[in-house]
């Protein structure tokens, strides 16, 4: 039996559809990317945090100086400067395990293209954790800069060490990576390049047709095939 309903209750029941709904959301709230996706939008200019920095700090220095807070005045500047530090130990965390994510990926893929997109997946994340780290290590040494400027005082991590891994230039990396490939050639010098196959056998160790067989068997699957 159909229903007819009245035009003003049809009209109210598709008043809102749920895309309408997602549209709505994102025009109040903005674009929130989900977790297995990346990031589009971008980091902050680094004149955009120097003058937030130098303003917050000015503030601080402006608020509890000349009073009887300035005591503290040097501890709570030196904390300022830990939270871009302790922010940027966090995403080294989250940097490694997405490396060893990355590893694992290399190793199950089987040519799938869920494995394939997942890896890509893991490489983007992997980008954004580098920009992250390296955008919060900024923060802490230009804030590390203002720490020094107002106290006196180099600013220094109660624990660990402070790194800043933007310094690794292309040269750098460059000259490592030659480093590397130089101690890999003199040390595989004697090794021919390609897949290493060995065989070993029972009784039928002369049973030569079943050994060339198999050795026939592993050149198709390795082009590049080594018999040890």
């Amino acid at each position: 039996m159909n229903v007819q309903l009245p035009i003003d209750a049809a009209t109210e029941l598709h008043a809102s559809s749920p895309t309408d709904r997602v549209i709505y959301e994102m025009q109040v709230y903005g674009y929130r990317p989900f977790q297995d996706e990346p990031d589009p939008r971008p980091l902050p200019e680094e004149p955009v945090v120097q003058s937030a920095l130098t303003a917050l700090f000015d503030a601080m220095f402006e608020m509890l100086g000349d009073t009887r807070l300035e005591p503290d005045l040097e501890d709570m500047l030196w904390s300022t400067v830990n939270l871009f530090h302790r922010a940027g130990e966090r995403i080294q965390r989250e940097l490694q395990r997405n490396e060893d994510a990355q590893r694992n990926g290399q190793r199950e893929q089987d040519g799938s293209e869920v494995k394939s997109v997942e890896l890509e997946r893991h490489i983007m994340e992997g980008i954004t954790l580098l920009e992250r780290r390296n955008a919060f290590e900024f923060m802490r040494d230009f804030a590390s800069d203002l720490f020094e400027a107002q106290t006196g005082s180099t600013w220094r991590p109660r624990t660990g060490s402070k790194v800043n891994h933007a310094n690794m230039t292309a040269a750098m990396i460059d000259s490592r990576d030659f480093l590397s490939a130089r101690r890999r050639a003199e040390t595989e010098v004697l090794i021919p390049a390609g897949t290493k196959i060995a065989f070993g056998g029972g009784l039928d160790y002369n049973d030569h047709e079943r050994i060339w067989a198999a050795l026939d068997k592993a050149l198709a699957k390795h082009a590049d095939m080594v018999l040890l």
